[in-house]
């Protein structure tokens, strides 16, 4: 499916929110909430298929076709999954930009869609839910972009915010709640870095300063004496790095214990996963560090389900289309007309996913648990497991 680009101007402005609730294994589903609580959206006719689109990338880019088609596996897989529920997915290709995603968002709810699952850019989601919001249909995006969050667009993937708090929250009720951010002068770490100073904001530990960077090497090089000397007038016991493996962090593990930023005195703490690519864990300053991931049993479970139905490894947001389909089939389940209205999805009990329990939360942004990891001896050590439910401390 091909459509011409509109040159009509789309809105790029925060569409306001809601939230979830139910709950998911990887062989059955139910919901964990009381269901059937009204509020606006579509009705469903209970008992029949529930129309569901599935909104994917669909530019001739090889790397967006094989992800149109991972992510389609893995909504095929949560539908095996439902156990007696029926949904009837619909699979529309977006094309290449918003203004196709909204046409195409248009058209699904003309067939009779009534939630969208997808799509995965942040642009063409808001787009989608601009273009049928007057519709009562509600969006689960697979972005992870929360400035398009909210009204009738919800964000499934994993956000800075997210990490950010669990991080912080662990660090100051381990003591090390004087906290300096370390950020590049780049959109995707000045993001990170709010997140950062948000969650210590929230936490009750103390911002020791915000220690920026120009991203390159010649400009990591020119911060290090600046921040070490931050760390000794601060008194800064954790440093949060908002870059990566693939930016200044191996420079930043190789030159600030070489300033006397000891690691085994100043928690160092990653925005990002430290353990991908693998290289990472045996950087010298990272032992000892700390960062956030997803369940990894429920990951692996996944992972070797989808290997094992198609042939191949899933890609790494692919989860996000099963984690879609299994809030929809655990609230269509209960057999109400209003499962798929704001006020269903709102609901606070959360969901288990291909990843752990996660849960949509009133400003269109998502709460999921994580763990917490140390790097020891180039390995990776779960020092606080991903919480099973949202009631023990860090919710």
């Amino acid at each position: 499916m091909s459509f011409v680009s509109s040159t009509t101007p789309l809105s790029l402005t925060r569409i306001g929110m809601a939230r979830v609730a139910a709950v998911l294994s990887m062989a059955w589903l139910a919901a964990c909430g009381p269901m059937g609580v009204g509020g606006t959206g579509p009705s469903i006719k209970t008992g029949a298929a529930v129309p569901v689109a599935l909104l994917v990338p669909g530019s001739m880019d090889s790397g967006d076709a094989i992800l149109a088609q991972s992510l389609e596996n893995a909504a095929r897989l949560a539908i095996s999954d439902l156990g007696g529920v029926q949904i009837d997915l619909r699979v529309y290709s977006t094309g290449s930009s918003a203004a196709q995603a909204a046409q195409v968002a248009t058209i699904a709810v003309d067939d009779g869609a009534k939630i969208l699952l997808g799509p995965v850019f942040a642009e063409s989601s808001n787009a989608a839910g601009l273009a049928v919001a007057s519709r009562g249909v509600n969006v689960l995006s697979f972005s992870n972009n929360t400035d398009i969050a909210g009204g009738n667009v919800f964000v499934l993937g994993n956000t800075f915010a997210n990490t950010a708090n669990r991080l912080v929250d662990f660090s100051a009720r381990q003591g090390l709640n004087n906290i300096l951010v370390v950020q590049g002068n780049n959109t995707a770490e000045q993001i990170g870095g709010r997140a950062i100073q948000r969650a210590i904001a929230g936490s009750g530990a103390t911002l020791a300063g915000v220690e920026t960077y120009d991203f390159s090497q010649d400009g990591v090089i020119e911060a290090i004496p600046r921040i070490a000397a931050r760390v000794r007038t601060t008194g800064a016991n954790a440093m949060f790095f908002t870059s990566d493996s693939a930016g200044a962090l191996p420079l930043f593990a190789q030159l600030l214990p070489e300033n006397k930023v000891d690691p085994s005195l100043v928690k160092y703490i990653g925005l990002t996963r430290w353990d991908i690519p693998a290289a990472t864990l045996s950087l010298p300053g990272v032992q000892g560090g700390w960062f956030a991931l997803p369940d990894q049993n429920m990951a692996t479970q996944f992972s070797a389900r989808y290997s094992a139905a198609f042939g191949s490894l899933p890609h790494p947001i692919a989860g996000l289309a099963y984690d879609g389909i299994a809030a929809i089939g655990a609230l269509v389940q209960a057999g109400a007309s209003d499962a798929l209205t704001t006020a269903a999805l709102t609901q606070g009990s959360g969901f288990v996913g291909v990843n752990g329990i996660f849960r949509l939360r009133p400003d269109g942004s998502n709460e999921r648990g994580m763990a917490i990891a140390e790097i020891r001896n180039n390995q990776v050590v779960i020092i606080d497991p991903a919480p099973k439910s949202f009631g023990r401390a860090g919710f």
